[in-house]
């Protein structure tokens, strides 16, 4: 509207009187108070999308695939220098290849004239030897064995009696357990795809197998372990700390989740069509634990009370970390350094062989802690309430703000009982190989197909953290009796 039409208004008002006047005014300053909360939502909605726009993997949960070419913005690592140097430290168990006691065979290499004069050296007996090794394979192929079962005849009743089969030999032609076992091995363990596994298998071994024999052998080794998963599964939910995560997970084409429980010397694996709280009660684990519960303060975790929550602080200092370089405020990057500075005190204190930190030290770390999260506050104070149903958005800093005030015994759990972690890697670990998985395979074709490689793969997970030998373990698995891995 121009002035010129703005002047013709306020004139017809004011020729029909006050209250004319005052109508115009209430319906102007009712226009500016819209217009103001447009702007408001307006400003809010440019927020949310420039902090979208602004996340990755250094200051978000977000995995380092999805920043994206020429983004440098890998997780920054939140330990602090120790001054030791850099390699193998004293006590690391190194790898170097040794020389052998009893090699497999022994070949002499000795001189047949001498180098001078040219003197033959036969007969002449060696003054000294020295000792080289070579580690390689022999060809690989494959070694057959042929059954024949004898049919004989009785020479009193003249009734004939065949010879039988040892078990397991069924077919005219069948492989065995040890083919079945590198095959299932090559697939569950080293991710290979089933096409891949089969061209290993016939490239390598000389065993050219079907996609559908190396189907068959995985879906035996997943029945074979259904007593040793639920032995894990127990374990785990009765274990004093167990940590708890869950990734996206393609299957046939649609998002599934693929949830993990562990400790630091059991894995259980479990994959549902649904993230939250239908999946939490589905799996089981939760429901039934009375632990220690360490994970990244998903909402549907918060539902089971009879346990205690332990935060993972590496999400926390990511999320500062946003905070303060895409937000600009400063309190949330001070946080972050009062989180790795409590961690390093509890860390100092663990190498000492300390019981707990020293009650004025823990108390003056949680008056900083209160401090800066007051400072959070007033830089992001509750929006005002706009008359619609739902609650206002905080944005991510106001969320944060709340989260570590409503949660700072969560948070700090660390700091109080120095048997808990600092953050959640254990399951961040243990959820690491399966993303790998994905990206080399791309999706599981069945839900069937990702229920076998989470037992699987969870006993390997487990076997791999004991020490226990992966291949004899699968090995003995394939005939129907898997050792059961110690409970730690």
């Amino acid at each position: 509207m121009d002035t010129e039409n703005i002047r013709t208004l306020v004139l017809e008002a004011y020729r029909q009187g006050p209250e004319a006047v005052i109508a115009l005014v209430v319906a102007l300053f009712a226009q500016l108070e819209a217009l103001g909360q447009r702007v408001t939502a307006l400003e809010a909605e440019n927020a949310a999308l420039r902090a979208k726009l602004g996340t990755n993997s250094r200051n978000s949960g977000k995995p380092p695939s999805s920043d994206g070419p020429g983004v440098k913005s890998h997780p920054q690592s939140q330990r602090k220098p120790t001054g030791r140097k850099a390699g193998g430290q004293a006590g690391h168990r190194g790898y170097t290849l040794q020389l052998v006691k009893q090699p497999d065979e022994v070949q002499v290499h000795a001189p047949s004239r001498c180098g001078a004069c040219g003197q033959s050296l036969e007969g002449v007996p060696a003054r000294r030897r020295e000792r080289r090794q070579v580690m390689d394979l022999p060809p690989v192929q494959v070694r057959v064995v042929e059954h024949q079962a004898e049919t004989k005849c009785c020479p009193g009743c003249g009734a004939e009696t065949t010879g039988a089969f040892p078990e397991g030999v069924e077919a005219p032609a069948q492989y065995g357990p040890g083919v079945m076992t590198v095959a299932v091995y090559l697939n569950q363990q080293q991710l290979l795809p089933m096409q891949r596994t089969c061209e290993v298998m016939r490239e390598v071994f000389g065993c050219p197998i079907a996609e559908g024999t190396l189907e068959s052998a995985v879906e035996q080794c997943h029945a074979h372990l259904a007593t040793v998963e639920a032995g894990i599964k127990g374990q785990v939910t009765k274990a004093d700390i167990a940590h708890f995560d869950e990734t996206g997970l393609n299957v046939n084409g649609k998002t599934h989740w693929l949830h993990v429980a562990s400790t630091s010397g059991l894995t259980f694996y479990a994959a549902h069509a649904k993230r939250g709280g239908e999946a939490l009660e589905a799996i089981g684990v939760l429901p039934g634990f009375r632990g220690k519960a360490v994970h990244d303060g998903l909402t549907s975790y918060g539902q089971y009370q009879e346990c205690q929550h332990v935060l993972c602080n590496a999400h926390h200092a990511r999320e500062l970390t946003f905070v303060a370089e895409e937000l600009g405020q400063g309190w949330a990057q001070e946080l972050k350094e009062l989180l790795l500075e409590i961690k390093q005190a509890t860390d100092m204190a663990r190498e000492q062989g300390v019981a707990a930190l020293a009650t004025e030290t823990k108390r003056a770390f949680e008056a900083r802690y209160d401090a800066l999260l007051e400072v959070g506050l007033k830089m992001n104070p509750p929006p005002a309430s706009t008359g619609k149903a739902g609650r206002p958005s905080r944005g991510k800093a106001g969320n944060l703000v709340d989260r570590l005030r409503t949660h700072k015994g969560a948070t700090l759990a660390f700091m109080e009982d120095l048997t808990l972690p600092f953050d959640n890697n254990q399951a961040e670990r243990d959820l690491r190989m399966v993303k790998v998985k994905a990206k080399i395979s791309g999706c599981f074709r069945t839900m069937s197909g990702a229920h076998r490689f989470c037992r699987i793969r969870g006993y390997i997970s487990t076997l791999r953290k004991q020490g226990i030998p992966i291949l004899s373990a699968l090995s003995q698995a394939m005939v129907g009796s898997p050792p059961m891995p110690g409970i730690t």
